[in-house]
Parts: structure tokens; C-alpha cells; sequence
């Protein structure tokens, strides 16, 4: 009668398996760590400079960097970071971060106002889970660009065409996250209009 293999060994043999891949994959993460922090730190800038319409898509990395430190500076006041777009001294903007319930997920942006809060920007969208081709063209520049110069003097600024009074157009096709991203800034707008009261950025 055969003798039967021991189960220790593949046992022992997938303990070290197992360790080494963890082992690999942790050496990984934190040699990219630093990277991908400074990705992300990247795409914040360019998104802030984006919804102030600062130019910046002809520089590296590095000259991103410089031209948001020589225009942008930042604050948190009550548990909210505050964007300040400056220029010759003189405050051009306040932005701050957005966000809401999209059709598949959390949509998450920054929204820029003039330093009354009377007009938007700039809209730009960072984060979001939705359909590629569809409800994911919010990214593109064509849609983003309809929200700069829009009055927020109103109960519900953003009105989609054709219905009267329009003045931004959805995105065919995807409806549901059209409606969504109107929803989620037309409910903004007037909290954080009320926020910039209570902590003294505009009258």
C-alpha cells in the first residue's frame, strides 16, 4: 500500500508563497507611495487651475506646480477647504470642493465663484463612476465649459435646454447624470453661499 505524501509541505509551501507575494506587493506600495500622492496632489492643482481658466496644459509637471503656488492659496475654515485665486493682490475667486449622488456613484468636483458669489467660473468633475461614452463625457471640456459666467442669483441657476430660461445643454444619451450633476450643483450653490456669509468671504 503507497505511503501518503505529508500535507505539510504544500501547506508550508503556500505559507511561503504567500508571504513572499505579500511581502512583494507591500514593497511595492510604499515605493510608490510618494508618487502616487504627488499624482493626486497634481490633479487637484490642474483641476483648480481649470475651473479659474488658468492656462496650464502646455507645462510639465513642475511649472503646474509653480503657476497654482503663484496664484492659489488655501485655507480650512470650519472643516472646509477654501481655494483663493489672487491676482496683483487683489482676490479674483474663491473654489471648493462638490459633491453628490450620480447615477453609479459619488460625483465628486470643484466649483469657482467670482469673490460675490454671483457668478460660477468654472465647474471641473474629479471623481465620478459613470458609464464610459455616456454619463462619463461630464469630463469632457465641451460640457465643463457651459458652466463659466453662469448667474447664480436665482433659486436654480443651471437649467438644461431647451426648457425656458435654459442655459446649459445636457449630455445626450445620459439623461439620469445630467440630471444628476444639475442637482448636485443647484443644491451646492446655495449652501456654500451661506458658508462664505458665516465665514466672512463676501457679504
Amino acid at each position: 500500500m503507497p505511503r501518503k505524501k505529508p500535507l505539510v509541505y504544500p501547506v508550508v509551501f503556500m505559507i511561503l508563497l504567500t508571504a513572499l507575494f505579500t511581502f512583494l506587493l507591500a514593497f511595492i506600495n510604499a515605493s510608490t507611495i510618494d508618487e502616487i500622492e504627488r499624482q493626486e496632489e497634481l490633479s487637484i492643482q490642474r483641476s483648480i487651475l481649470y475651473i479659474f481658466d488658468i492656462p496650464y496644459k502646455e507645462l510639465d509637471d513642475r511649472d503646474i506646480t509653480k503657476r497654482y503656488t503663484q496664484n492659489i492659496s488655501s485655507s480650512i475654515e470650519k472643516n472646509r477647504k477654501i481655494y483663493r485665486y489672487t491676482l496683483n493682490d487683489t482676490v479674483k475667486g474663491y473654489a471648493f470642493e462638490f459633491s453628490g449622488s450620480g447615477l453609479w456613484g459619488t460625483i465628486s468636483g470643484h466649483i469657482a465663484f467670482t469673490p460675490s458669489f454671483d457668478q460660477i467660473l468654472g465647474v471641473n468633475f474629479i471623481r465620478h463612476s459613470e458609464t464610459p461614452g455616456l454619463g462619463g463625457r461630464i469630463d469632457e471640456v465641451t460640457y465643463k465649459d457651459q458652466f463659466r459666467n453662469i448667474s447664480v442669483m436665482t433659486a436654480n441657476p443651471l437649467i438644461y435646454r431647451p426648457a425656458t430660461n435654459g442655459n446649459i445643454d445636457s449630455i445626450s444619451g445620459a439623461t439620469l447624470t445630467s440630471k444628476a450633476v444639475k442637482d448636485i450643483i443647484n443644491d451646492f450653490i446655495p449652501k456654500i453661499k451661506s458658508y462664505a456669509k458665516e465665514v466672512g468671504l463676501y457679504e
